[in-house]
């Protein structure tokens, strides 16, 4: 009889009383589509900040319909909540993006270290199409243009560190495997790690082209 009626049990909470309905944070639900409403074009590192009404639930089941408008963040929602009523929510979806910026005023010429790196949260929209977004973009460059302190860094104000400058006495290498000569010279041009600069072979006194391979270094293919 014992038997019997733990199987009656197990029967009634399986088949008979109702399952425990999970909600989720509003706020999470609603960043899910908020993203896909943005879908490839929202960039991998981007955030969001959520907002909604006063009075708007905490958690729901699921949102059963979501309108956005991505220029302004706002957004509406039918909120399905535990107890399977809906509710509409609204407020705000903003899209944001950290992004590097100078902990000090930083001069032309001056290295960029890691400790003069910080952050900023800002508006998707407020990021421009050369705003560097990628620390590792930033740290290590050369500073070109004035950088402002707390001001996002545009790829154009920041270059790879010369390893030249322009009127540098140089060294000329020519090495194809058989062959290893050198000779003095000078840059016409400054130029980083890699790059292709104007000098003058002061022997020759001739004015040829070579990639920039160290400091005061410059090597030549012919």
């Amino acid at each position: 009889m014992k038997r019997f009626f733990y199987y009656v049990a197990i029967v009634m909470v399986v088949f008979v009383l109702p399952a425990t309905v999970w909600g989720e944070d509003i706020k999470v639900l609603v960043e899910e589509r908020a993203r896909e409403s943005f879908g490839p074009q929202l960039p991998e590192a981007a955030g969001f900040h959520i907002t909604a009404q006063d009075g708007a639930p905490v958690e729901a089941v699921m949102l059963s319909a979501f309108w956005m408008d991505r220029d302004t963040g706002q957004y509406l929602a039918n909120a399905v909540l535990a107890d399977s009523t809906v509710t509409r929510i609204s407020g705000l979806a903003i899209a944001t993006m950290d992004i590097p910026v100078p902990l000090k005023q930083m001069m032309p010429g001056e290295r960029i270290r890691e400790e003069d790196v910080g952050s900023v949260k800002l508006p998707l929209r407020r990021v421009g199409a050369f705003t560097l977004t990628d620390p590792a973009d930033v740290v290590g460059m050369q500073v070109k243009r004035l950088l402002t302190q707390g001001r996002p860094i545009m790829r154009q104000s920041v270059m790879k560190p010369l390893v030249i400058g322009r009127g540098d006495r140089i060294s000329i290498k020519y090495d194809d495997g058989l062959l290893s000569l050198s000779a003095p010279g000078r840059a016409l041009d400054a130029g980083h790690k890699g790059q292709e600069i104007r000098i003058v072979n002061l022997v020759s006194n001739t004015t040829l082209s070579g990639v920039a391979v160290g400091k005061g270094i410059v090597e030549v293919s012919r």
